[in-house]
């Protein structure tokens, strides 16, 4: 039994594209899709669609890699887990690597990156950090 999905998602990412995978499979739900619209919006996935395989479906994600095949994502955390959710209000949204990597989060109008947030005024529940 799988007790935090959004870990799993992410492991199979930083597995995948430590391995230099082209793509990466993950159980379907609607918050995975969120998360990885936000991951190709910032330049951190190629892509990714929804296969329906099986009772849940596929998310299914094309990893991204540099010219000299360098790899886009160098790191990907889970930082709200079951056991210790992180709520934050607006004044104390991450700044990962100084601006230059994202936070995803999820607030009451939605996930999204902290600076989306911090532009919004709102807080939320940080789901993970991307650099």
């Amino acid at each position: 039994m799988m007790t935090d999905p959004i870990a799993d998602m992410l492991t199979r990412i930083r597995n995948a594209n430590q391995a230099r995978l082209q793509q990466v499979d993950v159980p379907h739900s609607n918050l995975k899709v969120q998360i990885a619209k936000i991951l190709q919006a910032e330049g951190y996935v190629a892509g990714y669609r929804v296969v329906e395989e099986g009772p849940q479906g596929v998310l299914r994600i094309k990893l991204k890699y540099g010219p000299q095949n360098q790899r886009v994502i160098s790191t990907i955390d889970r930082v709200s887990k079951p056991g210790k959710r992180i709520y934050v209000p607006r004044r104390r949204l991450p700044r990962v690597l100084s601006g230059l990597g994202i936070a995803i989060v999820s607030t009451s109008q939605g996930v999204m990156t902290d600076q989306e947030a911090r532009r919004l005024g709102i807080g939320g529940e940080v789901l993970c950090t991307v650099s």
